[in-house]
């Protein structure tokens, strides 16, 4: 069990700061929406309007009434203003057709960005067909399922397009039929399947079978970048978005400029500054997991595709459109060896839609609260484990070896990340780092950290010596005692863990080296069989018959913490071993509740510990100095090592409190 710390009084300081912490979050959060909602409400609020206009020929005609300064696109001059220069690149950017417009929609596949006549594309290949879609009607959605032969371009690296035919019901979609009248149609192409950078395999091997000189007799290619392969997702979701209302296009996000289309005659206002565009048609692929993506090659012959039409708000358009672009480019980024910020290899967000889609949408939210309280509670023990070691002014309770072991598994940790993981965050390595330092910072508190010569006939001519910093009293020497016992039968019982584990690990797995088995083989071990570095505290807690010198706050900040990591083990997909695993804390701290059941303390006065007493005030606490005689005497509350006698921590009964 890891050693515990009392909670100092700067605890309270703490939490406050914590809380304060989760406090500015969430008004930043909120003043963010409340700014969106107020530059709507300037701006028109980005509300799509339609309006009941006469044009040039007195006819009635709908156009949007959300244009701003732009004239409707159905009213556009035929000329510029006097002095106008026409600029080739738009500078704002109207809605062309009002956002309740009924539109038809085609979508064809083909292996070529070049459109063909859509009365020629063979009836595989036109996956979706829908007339008379409102543009504004949520409520409304459409679902197309085709199956297609594969065509021999795309399995061999080629791109799968789909051409993207709309218009206004009624209108001729077909650009190479004659009448096709831009100003009622339009179409474009976009990629239905994506180019993602493979990540590079450490190659492995069988380190009792393979052999290096055999492998290094054959012949390997050179690759100077990274594999980039085709991958399909056989789901596509179609969403319009009719709110986006009129736009600054030089500044619009790439995200959401690659699904904005420019009105393609040229025309412009009077200014000659500002244009038109198309009704934005989402193709989105937030949701297309990797995993579930289809690897393209030769031997894919047929494909099955899923296209959901439906409508979009413009505030969800934006999130979903900008966080898929930017982890696709930290993806490829990181491929081609370019730095990242905060480590990573662009795939954490892929991890967390995962956990977004495979997890109960209650156990998430549940999992979304306790991972503050999670921070939290870290962050309170963590002040606590700083504080008590600083005030320690004694051994007492206190496993040494425990902290010894501690820095040890930790640095295992830390160089098994460093071997196996590319890529990793830096933020991980950093923080297992800094526990590193401090579990070192511990020992120095506890004994004296000197170099010795070593001994004579040493092959080292220096050892490290862990030295006492004062002579130890007998109940600290009888603490020291316990610690060798319980460490013992810990050998006894992880040694042939280790060995046994060790042995199975270099028969039937593969490893990259003798240096990456023997970390792995560590580390498998500590994830294993880590819960026994607790144990030695258990144990000095029983033969002591006293938790007086356990932190109790400090211990049950760690407890909770271990609470919320076995509900992690039910959110987050691990094998079942592992997500047992997690449960092995929770045996520790059951025992430690019992522990402090069976031998209790009384708080109102100094135990033998010299802790306590916290109702006292400073003068009456002065005193207790210069009264000795009132004290308990250590050697008699000092047990015999298998004496029976109750500490008088334990002796809750006689207890009374110093007057």
């Amino acid at each position: 069990m890891p050693e515990g710390n009392a909670a100092p009084p700067g605890d309270a300081r703490e939490e406050q700061g914590g809380q304060s912490m989760l406090s500015k979050i969430v008004q930043g959060v909120a003043i963010w929406f409340g700014m969106q909602m107020l530059m709507k409400q300037f701006t028109g609020g980005n509300k799509a309007q339609t309006a009941t206009v006469k044009d040039a020929s007195g006819n009635d005609i709908s156009v949007p009434a959300n244009t701003g300064e732009i004239p409707a696109y159905q009213l556009r001059p035929n000329h510029l203003d006097e002095g106008a220069v026409w600029n080739p690149i738009p500078q704002r950017l109207a809605p062309m057709w009002p956002s309740d417009s009924s539109v038809d929609i085609i979508v064809t596949l083909s292996s070529s960005f070049v459109p063909e006549k859509i009365a020629t594309v063979p009836a595989e290949y036109v996956a979706l067909s829908e007339k008379a879609f409102k543009l504004d009607n949520s409520s409304d959605n459409r679902v197309a399922e085709t199956t297609f032969a594969v065509p021999a371009s795309v399995q061999r690296n080629g791109t799968l397009w789909g051409h993207f035919y709309i218009g206004l019901t009624g209108a001729k979609l077909d650009p190479k039929e004659p009448g096709f009248d831009p100003a009622t149609a339009f179409h474009f192409v976009y990629p239905l399947t994506q180019y993602i950078p493979k990540k590079k395999e450490a190659k492995t091997r069988n380190l009792l079978e393979d052999s290096p000189e055999m492998e290094e007799k054959e012949p390997e290619e050179q690759v100077t970048g990274p594999i980039i392969a085709n991958y399909y997702h056989p789901n596509t979701s179609l969403a319009f978005v009719p709110d986006t209302g009129v736009l600054n296009y030089p500044q619009t996000h790439p995200a959401i400029g690659q699904f904005v289309h420019v009105e393609p005659t040229g025309a412009r206002d009077g200014s000659g500054q500002n244009s038109w565009y198309y009704p934005v048609l989402y193709v989105n692929t937030f949701w297309q997991m990797k995993s579930h993506m289809i690897l393209l090659n030769e031997t894919v012959k047929t494909l099955p595709l899923r296209l959901d039409l439906g409508s979009m708000r413009n505030w969800k358009f934006s999130i979903l459109s900008s966080v898929d672009f930017n982890s696709k480019q930290q993806a490829v980024q990181a491929a081609y060896g370019g730095p990242i910020a905060g480590g990573g290899d662009g795939s954490e967000i892929e991890i967390i839609k995962e956990m977004f889609l495979d997890t109960n949408p209650y156990l998430l939210g549940v999992t979304a609260v306790v991972s503050i309280a999670h921070m939290v509670l870290e962050m309170l023990a963590f002040g606590s484990d700083i504080a008590h070691y600083r005030k320690k002014k004694d051994n007492v309770g206190i496993s040494v070896r425990s902290i010894l072991a501690n820095v040890f598994m930790q640095a295992v940790i830390f160089l098994y990340l460093i071997d196996n993981s590319q890529n990793t965050s830096w933020m991980i390595l950093g923080s297992q780092g800094i526990g590193i330092l401090i579990e070192f910072w511990k020992i120095t508190t506890i004994v004296d950290v000197r170099v010795r010569p070593a001994p004579p006939g040493s092959l080292i001519p220096y050892r490290i010596a862990f030295e006492d910093k004062y002579k130890l009293s007998e109940t600290e020497e009888k603490t020291k005692e316990y610690d060798e016992i319980a460490f013992k039968y810990m050998y006894i019982a992880g040694v042939p863990l280790l060995i046994g584990y060790a042995i199975w690990s270099l028969v039937y797995e593969s490893h990259k080296s003798w240096y990456s088995y023997i970390l792995t083989t560590l580390v498998g071990s500590v994830y294993a069989y880590g819960f026994l570095m607790m144990v030695p505290s258990l144990y000095i807690n029983y033969r002591l018959k006293s938790v007086a010198h356990m932190p109790a706050k400090a211990m049950m900040y760690k407890f909770l913490n271990t609470f919320i990591d076995d509900l992690f083990a039910f959110t987050i997909k691990m094998p079942f071993l592992y997500r047992m695993a997690t449960f092995r804390d929770d045996i520790i701290f059951f025992i430690y509740l019992y522990q402090r059941w069976a031998y209790r303390i009384d708080y109102t006065r100094v135990n033998e510990f010299g802790q306590g007493g916290d109702d006292e005030e400073p003068e009456t606490k002065a005193e207790t100095k210069t009264e000795p005689k009132a004290l308990p005497k250590t050697d008699a509350v000092a047990e015999k090592v298998e004496g029976t006698a109750k500490s008088s921590g334990a002796d809750t009964g006689a207890a009374k409190k110093r007057k």
